[in-house]
């Protein structure tokens, strides 16, 4: 699949910011006043950016509101009501802690359940796509929600949280790679398959369909290079999880602190580039691209 800059972000920063969320509603940090609002400030600004870039990738975004009405079906409808209401929960909860100094437990306590069930529906929109065997799997939404679990403990502060979710969500990660590798092989799904002429004997493709480029072959043939993808999983490893378990090792400092956030940031950029890149549709069978 092409990796869509707008799509990388979404998925990065509103994992992040509804990670934070999460936390937030647990109580996670403890802070009222001046210091939540400044936590709130940060979730809201990475959940809701994250879903604003979303829609540049969509052909007519002004029309995206016409999704929240597919919610019977569509898991990007349900990601977009969940969203909404994590979002409006999670506000009333923060009005209280940073103007009122009131901790409205049960308020916040719903507002993280919606905040990771956003996270979730998310996955969702990929996990439920038979068409992709490396997105159609169980460790899809897990490797979602461990992401925004880890990145939100390590925004919190949360220490030793953050540790024990970054180590797992590493574990995941490797995981993911490895039965994605075999997902589209084990799917059964091949050109004499699809075709249904599978009877007839071994089966090929004659000719491409046409001698130029076309929106399948862009959006859904993309290729990248095994020696590439194995460089930028090392990278995205070392840089998501590595790194970030390293820095919390060390005596705290404001400084580490960011740079093991930043780290982390960087290395889930790289992870959900690979996320899209090396997501097999088997439309590419067509076009002899698996």
């Amino acid at each position: 699949m092409h990796p869509a800059p707008s799509v990388i972000l979404f998925s990065t920063l509103s994992g992040l910011g509804f990670g934070l969320l999460f936390w937030l509603g647990l109580g996670l940090p403890k802070a009222s006043g001046w210091v939540a609002f400044v936590f709130f400030v940060i979730a809201y600004l990475l959940a809701v950016g994250g879903l604003l870039a979303s829609t540049f990738h969509l052909g007519h975004p002004e029309r995206a509101l016409k999704a929240f009405s597919q919610w019977r079906s569509s898991w990007l409808s349900r990601e977009g009501l969940a969203a909404v209401a994590a979002l409006l929960v999670m506000a009333g909860f923060g009005a209280g802690l940073v103007f009122l100094d009131e901790n409205w437990r049960i308020l916040g306590l719903l507002g993280a359940v919606l905040s990771i069930a956003t996270v979730f529906t998310t996955s969702m929109i990929y996990g439920q796509l038979k068409t992709v065997p490396r997105w159609n799997m169980p460790l899809t939404p897990v490797m979602f929600v461990s992401f925004s679990l880890a990145g939100g403990a390590l925004l919190a502060g949360q220490v030793n949280w953050a540790l024990g979710l970054l180590i797992l969500s590493g574990i995941v990660q490797v995981a993911y790679w490895v039965l994605g590798d075999k997902a589209l092989a084990g799917s059964g799904t091949t050109l004499a398959t699809a075709t249904g002429l599978g009877d007839m004997g071994s089966l090929r493709a004659f000719e491409p369909p046409h001698t130029g480029s076309n929106y399948l072959l862009r959006e859904f043939a993309y290729v990248v290079a095994r020696k590439h993808a194995m460089k930028l999983r090392l990278i995205s490893l070392v840089l998501m999880a590595g790194v970030p378990v390293a820095l919390l090792t060390l005596p705290f400092h404001h400084w580490t602190a960011v740079v093991a956030v930043l780290s982390h940031f960087t290395g889930v950029v790289v992870s959900r580039w690979l996320f899209f890149a090396e997501a097999e549709h088997v439309v590419g069978l067509y076009y002899g691209k698996r």
